[in-house]
């Protein structure tokens, strides 16, 4: 160091010869007239030579010796202040001499003022805090307003700031927490200044950096030096990587730091300078480097001051927002850890104060970090900036962390304990994770980095010594990795499955205890469990994975043994499924259950597909060995399937029930349970059923305040769970209990209560319908729907059939069309029937399309007097042969009828008998006419008779033969008869609004088969669509993504992992889509080519037709036994259907190669101009990321609105880490229940069949044919 610096003295006045009240006098006497003409602007300098300006200098200088008590030093400093602004701009007050060679004087007047920060006994008072701050001032005024400085009076300057800085901040403590920040702050801002007009040379960066590593002890010094590091590396990345990288926000204080004008090539020069200028923060906490520095530090350490480990955590928080920083986090410079205090500078300047550090240890950062850029560093070009630091910090006291936890300096023990570090080492170890878990798809890591020569470290061994649970372990280290590491499994690190017990260990620890009270001081819980979930997520998988592969570690020969498992991945398992099910007892967070909710599911499903390959597939003996040794290490998928079931209903019905957004997830993952092919009693599946019937009972049966659009959801959701099981299990409704529960449940749910309330029974023409909502009756409604179409397991024909179809798969001809007869049964059900001729029937037949809210279902009757297969044949019945009449048979007998006695008329009548009134009484006009009609018709009648008898003819009496038999008759009237629909109570209108039981409906009315037809489209299940995209690196347009997504080449890997997964294919959008359909959801997938892009794109949305084939159109092969499984169906899809699914789908699944795609909340990508053209916005677009790993797994990304407004969509979660074997299972159970959410949200998104019953009743009341009784009757006897 420089030995005028060292020595601490500056320039010495010669008056210092003299006795001390000689110099005093002297000073006095000259300072005086000086300060009085310095306010005054028309008062010019006493001084007009140089040589006066010399001796008056020397007396000023001496005079800045001289104690505070008077103004003397202060009308020095105000002379030495003025005279300095010589180099800004002329002024009268100033000597001549000093305004022509104003260089020159400045650097005196620089060597001088150093007089006045020697040490002395008032440093302390205000006033000389004063002078310090108004020569700061005026130090930092120069170098920002002086165009004429040459670089001798630069290098001064920068002399002059080093040594008052070194005054004001060697010492133990410092003089003043404001000034101190005010003098670094000045200090730095003016270096700044100066390599942007006169670049330092090389000696003084060097002085400066041995400086500042007496300085580190203050607060201040690492504040400040942040501060400016971090506005310089806010231009350094714009500089370098342009304005398409995000960008790295600091305070525009800081910012201001940087001169405006300086040249692009001094930034990173100046950044690296200045970076490195600070040196190793972990020179702190070392013995041998603090015992060789001034004794400043060394008396620090002796006192046991706990700045130092403040210190050392500021400055590691400092390097770690700068690596946040180069990897694209978005994250801002973060701000300083103490309330700042006002300035006390008149003067406006960019400056900071720092107090002294809180006694608290430091909260780490937990909250969740944006994605990475795709542009940022690589990692081995961090590592080479930044890794040194980190890799130190990370394992300061390494060897004496678990024996002592004390450091001794020079044979004296420090009372600066090992964990008063630990917070700046957790920071270390933070940033080191965050480094390694940034990793691009296709670099590569230097080995170096990842094992050990000579004296690099390694990571591992750095986790490895971190994740210890030891009991003198740190939580602050465990917190900090955990927090930072949630998708360090999935990233391709080579060799990172060594860490897998170690890590299984810590989630132990974190995962099962309920308290949690040694994190509680510096972390949110919250967020550390949610970490430690997500790290659980991406480990779940690997047992199954990697099977009976080994996992050996031996690192230094010091951490192998009972450090990590020897065993194989098989062996972790059972370790991994019970750190799942404690989380779920233990976890009082809503959001965090539901992502353990999640894992549950993919567990199950994966084990569930593992056990049936083991089952069902031929394998050799090597893996008939391998799958004795799965089934002998992991617990059945049956157990699982059996143990989460009960612990989800359970925990449904008592704990959670009070939670929507944590019962929604767990009915959902209740829901893709029932769908999982496990091999269970039926008694399981039945508890199941009873618990959500019990928990819809719950939920209906709160207060009436209670009540809310969010409840009724949820009970909307219970009632579609409910489906699920039944849909998929309908051979539970075999069981009488589990067929009256669930009607029960469907009763509550229409009419709001039971019909049987414990002992009291109510008939259901008494009792009133007051729902709970009219959601929930129409999710009641549906459950119905779903229960009348499995019981029995009756196999419906599925798909919605019109009569086009009827008639062809019948083998009818086209004039058959006219002949459907059109009934509505209690206005809900649309029948079209139709009696097939006796060519087209060997026997009576009739034909039945039955449209409903439920959909449309055909029925074909034939009518047989005896069995199909029965032993004897049918013979025609020949009518029996009878002889013909006599003609002389019978006596014609003159007889005169009477319709009442002859001595009726004897009888005298009373008044009794004129209370019936005669018929001419009271008929009515129209009734009179009849009669008149009648007695005309029995006046002719009886005149024929009266001419046969008058002509002497007698009447011939021919024989009575029977009919002949009757080869065909109306099966509609008998099929009508038998339903109980032909009664005069059905047919009767009650004219209160509500029509007859049964009507008849007029086809021949225009517009009549049109409104079928679009009744027809109408979907009677949850239509759903999302868009699928492949997409490689270097992609920039839409045209390439929609190109590559429909070639062949390039889709073959999509290909291979989806299209075995039972219900993926990949189409070109323009010709094909696939769907896939059960018996509740149609889910339809495209992949839009370019051309049916920019097709779609030229069609506004009023020229949108609605699709003439509904996606409801394609046969229903779902089979509803339990072994069913559902299968795709290609269909032929118009531009106009793309269009229409187009506007309404939000949801895309990319398919990305590389990791960095999925960046996209950092620059632009054609996902996101895809995203924009497909629905027109991002508000509510959803993308699901799919990116193959090595290690044969996948993890899923998720951009955009993940969560509801009642919580998180399962069972994907961002960083969830699956198997091949369950990613169709699983993005098919996230789509569905994704789009459930959304229409749960949706106040315009009636169920199917509610909009079904709508359209029925808009053709009922258009369309009714509006007949008698006895015309409808006429009209049903009218042969068509």
């Amino acid at each position: 160091m420089d030995q005028s610096l060292s020595s601490g003295r500056g320039h010495v006045s010669v008056l210092s010869c003299f006795p001390p009240s000689v110099g005093r006098d002297i000073a006095v006497a000259v300072v005086k007239p000086l300060g009085a003409g310095l306010g005054n602007p028309d008062t010019q300098s006493l001084l007009r030579t140089d040589r006066q300006v010399k001796w008056t200098m020397e007396v000023l200088c001496y005079a800045l010796t001289l104690p505070l008590d008077g103004d003397t030093v202060k009308l020095c400093v105000n002379v030495y202040t003025d005279w300095l602004m010589a180099l800004v701009s002329p002024r009268d007050s100033v000597p001549p001499p000093i305004s022509r060679e104003p260089n020159l004087y400045a650097q005196k007047i620089l060597r001088h003022l150093h007089s006045l920060f020697l040490p002395r006994s008032d440093q302390v008072s205000p006033v000389y805090l004063s002078l310090c701050q108004q020569v700061l001032c005026a130090v930092r005024s120069l170098a920002r307003e002086s165009t004429v400085m040459s670089r001798d009076t630069w290098e001064s300057l920068l002399h002059f700031l080093l040594r008052f800085n070194h005054a004001m901040l060697a010492p133990p403590t410092a003089a003043a927490g404001s000034v101190s920040d005010l003098s670094m702050a000045v200090l730095l801002e003016v270096w700044l200044l100066s390599c942007s007009r006169c670049f330092p040379p090389r000696s003084l960066w060097q002085m400066c950096r041995q400086m500042l590593s007496s300085w580190r002890h203050q607060a201040a010094v690492v504040e400040q030096w942040s501060r400016v590091v971090g506005a310089l590396t806010s231009r350094l990345l714009l500089l370098t990587f342009g304005p398409s990288f995000p960008q790295f926000k600091v305070p525009d204080e800081d910012a201001a730091l940087i001169p405006a004008d300086m040249d692009d090539y001094r930034i990173p020069q100046t950044w690296f300078k200045f970076l490195h200028m600070f040196s190793n923060p972990v020179d702190l906490s070392r013995p041998v480097v603090v015992a060789s520095s001034p004794p400043s530090q060394e008396e620090v350490l002796r006192g046991g001051d706990a700045q130092l480990p403040h210190i050392f955590f500021r400055a590691m928080r400092g390097i770690s927002s700068l690596v946040d920083a180069f990897l694209a986090h978005m994250l801002s410079v973060l701000p300083p850890l103490l309330p700042l205090p006002s300035q006390m500078s008149p003067l406006p300047h960019h400056w900071k104060a720092s107090t002294h550090p809180p006694l608290s240890p430091p909260l780490l950062c937990s909250s969740p970090r944006p994605s990475p850029s795709p542009l940022r560093c690589n990692v081995d070009s961090l590592l080479h900036l930044f890794g040194s630091w980190l890799f130190d910090a990370a394992l300061i006291h390494r060897d004496s962390v678990l024996h002592t936890h004390t450091v001794v300096v020079l044979g004296s023990l420090c009372t600066v304990t090992v964990k008063q570090w630990a917070a700046g080492r957790a920071e270390a170890c933070g940033t080191l994770c965050r480094i390694f878990t940034c990793k691009k798809t296709a670099e590569d890591i230097l080995p170096v980095y990842l094992s050990r020569y000579s004296s690099v470290y390694l990571f591992y061994l750095v986790l490895l010594q971190a994740l210890q649970v030891c009991e003198g372990a740190c939580p602050s280290v465990l917190a900090s990795v955990l927090l930072n590491s949630t998708c360090l499994f999935c990233c391709d690190l080579r060799g990172v499955n060594l860490l897998l017990p170690s890590f299984i260990s810590v989630l132990e620890s974190v995962l099962l205890d309920r308290e949690l009270l040694r994190f509680t001081t510096f972390v949110n819980l919250v967020d550390l469990r949610r970490a430690s979930l997500l790290v659980l997520l991406s480990l779940l998988p690997l047992p199954l994975q990697f099977g009976p592969v080994r996992s050996e570690v031996h690192l230094n020969r010091q951490l192998s043994g009972n450090d990590v498992t020897a065993g194989n991945f098989l062996s972790l398992k059972p370790r991994l499924i019970s750190a799942l099910i404690g989380a779920l007892q233990t976890e009082s967070n809503a959001s965090n259950t539901q992502v353990i909710l999640a894992a549950m599911l993919n567990l199950v499903q994966d084990s569930a597909l593992v056990q049936a390959a083991g089952q069902t597939q031929q394998v050799g003996l090597l893996h008939l060995l391998i799958s004795v040794v799965i089934y002998c290490h992991l617990l059945t998928s049956t157990v699982l399937w059996v143990q989460f079931v009960r612990l989800l209903t359970q925990r449904l019905t008592t704990q959670w029930r009070n939670e929507s957004a944590v019962c929604l997830s767990a009915l959902e993952v209740l829901g893709g349970l029932a769908k999982v092919e496990v091999r269970v009693e039926e008694s399981e599946r039945r508890r199941a059923v009873s618990s959500v019937c019990s928990y819809i009972v719950f939920q209906c049966s709160r207060p009436p305040p209670l009540h809310s659009r969010e409840l009724h959801s949820i009970i909307v959701a219970a009632f579609t769970c409910l489906n699920v099981w039944l849909t998929h299990h309908p051979t539970m409704l075999d069981h009488q209990e589990c067929l009256s529960e669930v009607l029960e449940i469907v009763e509550l749910g229409i009419s709001g209560s039971k019909s049987r309330q414990e002992q009291e029974v109510k008939s259901k023409e008494k009792k009133e319908l007051n729902p709970a909502s009219l959601r929930v009756k129409e999710a009641a409604e549906a459950t119905l729907s779903c229960v009348m179409q499995v019981s029995g397991v009756f196999q419906f024909v599925g798909g919605l059939l019109n009569e086009d179809a009827l008639i062809g798969c019948s083998r009818l001809n086209d004039s058959s069309m006219k002949k459907f007869r059109y009934f509505v049964v209690d206005s809900s059900v649309i029948l079209a029937t139709l009696e097939p001729g006796p060519e087209q029937a060997l026997c009576p037949s009739l034909m039945v399309l039955i449209r409903g809210p439920s959909g449309c279902h055909t029925w074909t009757l034939q009518l047989h007097l005896e069995p199909r297969k029965g032993t004897h044949t049918q013979q025609t019945l020949i009518p029996e042969h009878r002889r013909g009449a006599l003609g002389d048979s019978g006596i014609q007998c003159d007889v005169k009828h009477r319709q009442f006695p002859e001595n009726i008329d004897q009888v005298p009548s009373v008044k009794a008998d004129l209370s019936i009134p005669g018929l001419n009484e009271t008929i009515t006009e129209e009734v009179q006419q009849q009669v008149e009609c009648l007695r005309a018709v029995l006046k002719r009648q009886q005149q024929v008779d009266d001419w046969l008898q008058v002509r002497g003819r007698s009447v011939t009496m021919t024989t009575c033969r029977p009919p002949p038999p009757v080869t065909n008759f109306q099966t509609a009237r008998l099929f009508l008869s038998n339903l109980g629909l032909l009664t005069p109570e059905t047919l009767k209108d009650p004219g209160t609004g509500v029509l007859a039981q049964l009507v008849s409906l007029d086809s021949s009315l225009p517009g009549f088969s049109d409104d079928l037809r679009r009744l027809d489209q109408l979907p009677s299940r949850n239509c759903d669509s999302a868009f699928i995209f492949y997409m490689r690196a270097g992609q920039r347009t839409p045209a390439e993504v929609t190109h590559l997504s429909v070639s062949p080449v390039c889709l073959s890997p999509v290909c291979l992992s989806l299209t075995c997964l039972t219900f993926w294919g990949v189409f070109n959008g323009e010709k094909f889509v696939l769907m896939f359909t059960d018996a509740l959801t149609e889910l339809t997938f495209i992949v839009p080519s370019s051309s049916s892009l920019s097709e779609c794109l030229m069609v506004s949305d009023e020229q949108v037709e609605p699709p003439t084939e509904s996606p409801s159109r394609l046969p229903n092969h779902c089979d509803h036994s339990r072994d069913a499984t559902p299968q795709p169906t290609v269909q032929t899809f118009k531009i106009k259907d793309l269009r229409s699914s187009l506007v309404g789908s939000k949801l895309l699944i990319v398919w990305c190669i590389t990791l960095s795609i999925t960046c996209l909340s950092l620059c632009p990508t054609p996902v996101l101009h895809l995203s924009i053209t497909l629905s027109g916005s991002l508000s509510n677009v959803q993308l699901i990321f799919i990116h193959p790993l090595k290690t044969g797994l996948y993890r899923i990304g998720f951009h955009g609105n993940a969560t509801s407004k009642l919580g998180l969509v399962v069972p994907l979660v961002n960083g969830s880490v699956v198997s091949k074997r369950s990613l169709g299972f699983l993005v098919r159970e996230t789509v569905i229940n994704w789009c459930h959410r959304r229409r749960l949200e949706s106040d315009s998104a009636p169920p199917p069949h509610v909009r079904r019953k709508h359209m029925i009743n808009d053709i009922i009341l258009r369309y009714r044919s509006r007949r008698s009784e006895p015309a409808f009757y006429s009209d049903l006897f009218h042969n068509l």
